[in-house]
């Protein structure tokens, strides 16, 4: 049975090989359709998780939670409005979080919490910053929406080669100082070429759908099923949609309300990525709690 890294690289090269028969249009809208199911999805039953990790004091716990977890999405999207450029560079940094914990969660437990954090965010933060540097110029349009202000090309060209550098060196400090895994760092350098194909070849929201679905989305809700339910199949999978999907449904609406109201203006793209921050906020921190009951 191939393992889900092996069907994530053959689906990230098929996904390149039907790029080629899509118009740029047609890329854009299959790329927000993929993000929009099994990205959103994969966000969608944080409450569910919440549940779980609580679970000594259920009914207190979770409302108590819910409070905070609706004022983290409100307080997300309150300061896109107000400091749109700050909220970028948080919702940058925390994405980056994200990713990286994904990737490197079951691969550096051993190590110190605050390294292990720093290292993670650095590998983030470095595959967002790889796709910036190939689509520069869309990058710099995109971010010019949502802020008011043209990020220098030198400015995104040397943060790039920061987080080379710093991703390389905390990875070897990891690896001499607590004798990290040295094939999953090998196999994770395998994966930045990979990264780096996919990204280079692609356009911007197709290379970036493909990432986020394939090597983020679906090997969260993987370790999502397996804390929920103890294991990661189709019953449990069947299980995990039922539960989500009244959320999901209510982030689909939301998005659509936007772009039909909005899809015309520049302000879309502000929106857009107020709502996705707003609602990545408080993801990132419901998953690393379970990451850290799982431990």
């Amino acid at each position: 049975m191939l393992k889900y890294s092996n069907i994530a690289i053959i689906a990230s090269f098929f996904g390149l090989w039907i790029d080629s028969f899509l118009s740029q249009d047609l890329q854009i809208y299959v790329g927000f359709l993929l993000i929009f199911s099994f990205g959103i999805l994969h966000g969608a039953n944080d409450l569910s998780l919440i549940k779980n990790i609580n679970s000594q004091n259920k009914a207190a716990s979770f409302w108590k939670i819910l409070i905070y977890y609706v004022c983290i999405v409100l307080s997300g999207a309150a300061l896109f409005y107000i400091l749109p450029s700050i909220a970028l560079l948080l919702f940058i940094i925390v994405s980056g979080y994200h990713f990286g914990e994904q990737h490197w969660n079951t691969k550096v437990q051993k190590t110190p919490s605050v390294s292990k954090a720093l290292f993670e965010t650095s590998y983030g933060m470095l595959l967002l910053f790889m796709l910036f540097e190939f689509h520069l110029s869309q990058v710099q349009l995109i971010i010019l929406d949502i802020t008011g202000t043209k990020v220098p090309t030198l400015l995104i060209q040397n943060l790039f080669f920061l987080l080379l550098f710093s991703t390389i060196g905390l990875g070897l400090f990891l690896y001499f100082k607590y004798k990290a895994n040295k094939e999953s760092i090998l196999i994770e350098l395998f994966y930045l070429v990979v990264f780096a194909i996919l990204f280079k070849v692609s356009s911007l929201i197709w290379g970036f759908a493909l990432y986020f679905i394939f090597w983020h989305s679906i090997p969260s809700i993987i370790d999502q099923l397996k804390f929920l339910y103890g294991q990661a199949s189709v019953k449990t999978f069947k299980q995990y949609f039922l539960s989500a999907a009244l959320y999901w449904v209510i982030s689909l609406i939301g998005i659509t309300l936007l772009y039909f109201l909005f899809r015309d203006l520049k302000l879309f793209d502000a929106l857009f990525f107020s709502f996705l921050a707003s609602i990545t906020f408080p993801h990132v921190l419901v998953i690393e709690k379970m990451f850290r009951k799982e431990k």
